[in-house]
């Protein structure tokens, strides 16, 4: 895409954040309609409605690309250009009036050996709408806070680093990931697990945080992350994860991957898993005839 095509498109992911942002303020202390639950995570119908409101945004501008959404797909996002994008991260922090989540969009284009899976982020929005902070980056230009310049740290210790965490909580994750954040625990200053990968990233590309990392997470959490933080002077890799479509992740100032115990090895897909997944075990509700939340 041209530079002029990229800053029509920053803007116009820009816009639709900021619009979804103002629909979170308003409803933090609503009571919230809870379409599907399980043991571990909500989905609440402000979530599809916050999609709905991105794509009409989106498509508004650019009628012909994909959109890939964790509420969603509009079009075919195996196309060479897409949206990702997640309307809610931090869902389960809102429903629960907590004030920590943020939306994410990112525009992607396909590009041979990129990770992952052959696509290059090359436009990243993130806002989180009660603090009034969107962190933004277009390929090749600065990372930026409100329109200011930021950076990652400069720490090169672990005995000085605050990491943050993330995991899903089905089994097969957490046999890897609760041994590894315990071995990883004693050796950094504090681990953080603050319930949205979006703000954590961006929290290490402006440093906050100076690494995240996480087994088994999807792509809409990371797509408009992993940009800013390399445009912020970071490092971000990535592999196949733990659990089909997720990844294995760490996002860090450039300093410290390296020094991180290793990862855990990945089960051997041939042999049978160390712990089979949980059963998601949803209970839809109609938005209509749902119970609020409170």
């Amino acid at each position: 895409m041209k530079s002029t095509e990229l800053r029509l498109a920053l803007d116009c992911a820009t816009d639709a954040a900021r619009a979804v942002g103002a629909l979170l303020r308003k409803n933090l202390r609503a009571r919230k309609v809870v379409n599907e639950y399980s043991a571990h995570d909500i989905k609440l119908e402000l979530d599809v409605r916050c999609q709905r409101l991105i794509e009409r945004k989106l498509r508004a501008a650019f009628p012909t690309i994909p959109i890939l959404g964790e509420e969603g797909i509009v079009g075919d996002p195996s196309a060479g250009i897409r949206w990702v994008v997640d309307p809610i991260d931090g869902t389960v922090n809102f429903a629960h009036d907590i004030p920590h989540a943020c939306t994410i969009i990112a525009l992607q284009v396909e590009k041979a050996g990129a990770q992952p899976g052959g696509f290059a982020t090359v436009v990243g929005v993130i806002y989180d709408p009660f603090q009034d902070e969107l962190w933004t980056a277009i390929r090749g230009q600065p990372a930026r806070l409100n329109g200011r310049r930021i950076h990652v740290s400069q720490r090169t210790s672990l005995s000085d680093a605050m990491i943050a965490t993330g995991y899903s909580k089905s089994r097969l994750n957490l046999s890897f990931a609760i041994p590894y954040v315990s071995t990883l625990a004693q050796r950094a200053r504090k681990i953080r697990n603050m319930g949205s990968a979006g703000l954590s990233l961006a929290y290490v590309a402006m440093g906050r945080f100076d690494c995240y990392f996480e087994l088994s997470i999807n792509l809409w959490d990371f797509a408009a992350g992993a940009l800013i933080i390399e445009q912020a002077g970071g490092e971000f890799w990535c592999e196949d994860g733990l659990e089909p479509n997720t990844y294995r992740m760490i996002a860090d100032n450039g300093r410290l991957r390296k020094k991180l115990p290793p990862l855990p090895p990945k089960p051997d897909p041939k042999r049978r898993p160390l712990a089979r997944r949980e059963p998601a075990e949803r209970n839809p509700a109609p938005p209509q005839t749902a119970a609020p939340l409170r």
